[in-house]
């Protein structure tokens, strides 16, 4: 069953992980939205983390799971990007392609069932 999970990106100038070749690079709603909701379809994110490590083969593979249907909407509010997300990864997985992209700069607000 598909989980909504609300975010927000309380400064979208700091929700920038560590690695520049993994962080997000938008700077509007839309574009956060369209680089998490890729992030969560394909395994593109995951597989240039992955070759980082020093063992890329011992890296459990299960950590690259996708979620074709994921989808991402991003609402700019004031000074602020709240996104909605909705997918049937578990939530670990969405927390990891977040610290990715976002590094600590998010919150999780709430989540529900889609």
């Amino acid at each position: 069953m598909p989980t909504r999970y609300y975010l927000r990106l309380p400064d979208p100038a700091l929700a920038r992980g560590d690695d520049p070749a993994l962080a997000f690079r938008a700077h509007g709603a839309q574009g956060f939205a369209e680089e998490l909701q890729d992030a969560l379809r394909s395994s593109m994110l995951f597989d240039r983390w992955r070759m980082q490590q020093e063992a890329p083969d011992e890296v459990d593979p299960a950590l690259g799971a996708t979620d074709a249907s994921a989808t991402v909407e991003g609402e700019q509010a004031d000074l602020h990007i709240d996104l909605s997300v909705v997918t049937r990864l578990p939530s670990a997985l969405l927390r990891h392609r977040l610290a990715l992209l976002a590094g600590a700069h998010w919150q999780l607000l709430d989540i529900t069932a889609a």
